[in-house]
């Protein structure tokens, strides 16, 4: 199944600045991974904000929801998740 995936990261203000740089650079070592697996097919930024919308795969919702709450950002993230489905006039994936 594919997925689009809206997330919102909300930093704590009083967040240690050191912590916060680990968990940012764990996390992009977690999506290079998803990606390699397949899982996260694409990724855009939103310009100005801490936030992104994600073309992501999995077998079913229940898997989503575990590969998305795996991730490092996880505790700090507002998450909206729309199920996809084919359509008829589908022109096929972009080149």
């Amino acid at each position: 199944m594919e997925f689009l995936v809206n997330i919102r990261i909300t930093w704590p203000e009083a967040m240690d600045p050191g912590l916060k740089a680990a968990v940012s650079e764990e996390e992009r070592g977690r999506a290079a991974e998803l990606a390699a697996s397949g899982h996260l097919v694409r990724m855009w930024r939103v310009p100005g904000r801490t936030e992104n919308w994600g073309l992501w795969r999995a077998a079913d919702p229940t898997e989503l929801h575990t590969v998305i709450s795996g991730l490092p950002v996880w505790p700090w993230m507002d998450v909206t998740v729309h199920a996809l489905a084919a359509h008829p006039v589908d022109p096929g994936p972009a080149v």
